[in-house]
């Protein structure tokens, strides 16, 4: 009867323990965060969206943080169908998504850095996922001021060599007429006998 006793406190002590694993595994698993892609570039003025499907047990909490080497920032906290606190730095170029995606416009060379969203369950249990966003600038602008820049030298440079072309025949033109002003009239050319 004692090896029965033994035996009925083992299994007991097994099924406590097969229930604590599979709480914890349960607690482990509440905070599911996907994301197709993890580093992104854009350039300067181009809009970007930070791609994340979140499946948490529950309402999560989603806060996305910004990082760079200077700087580290809240971006914005919200909660599916109840609240939405953007920060005022992002406030008119920041939208938030119920999925944990957040979308940016309007990027800037400041906006480079590191970006992380945090989930947090109703039990306080949270797990983040971290972006690294390249800003690069935008070279097509400049070469497009340089063609400008060419294109208006090059015009006034034409509108000055015509310019000088139409000076030159008015000046030829003067100098002519001022050579036949002071040319007698009446030319009479005397023959000398030989």
């Amino acid at each position: 009867m004692l090896m029965l006793h033994y035996r009925l406190w083992d299994v007991h002590d097994v099924a406590v323990l097969l229930c604590f694993t599979l709480y914890v595994c349960h607690l482990a698993g509440a905070i599911s965060i996907q994301s197709s892609q993890q580093g992104l570039t854009r350039s300067v003025q181009e809009d970007v969206f930070f791609s994340v499907a979140v499946a948490c047990n529950g309402t999560p909490t989603i806060q996305w943080t910004f990082m760079s080497s200077s700087v580290s920032r809240e971006v914005g906290t919200w909660r599916p169908g109840a609240f939405t606190n953007i920060t005022a730095d992002y406030s008119s170029r920041v939208e938030a998504h119920d999925n944990g995606s957040m979308g940016l416009s309007d990027l800037r060379l400041q906006d480079a850095g590191y970006y992380v969203v945090t989930i947090t369950d109703e039990m306080g249990s949270s797990k983040d996922v971290g972006f690294v966003l390249k800003v690069n600038e935008v070279l097509y602008e400049d070469l497009q001021y340089l063609s400008v820049s060419a294109l208006a030298l090059a015009c006034l440079a034409g509108l000055l060599m015509l310019t000088m072309w139409l000076l030159d025949k008015a000046y030829r033109k003067i100098v002519a007429w001022k050579r036949r002003k002071q040319m007698p009239e009446n030319d009479a050319t005397e023959l000398q006998p030989l």
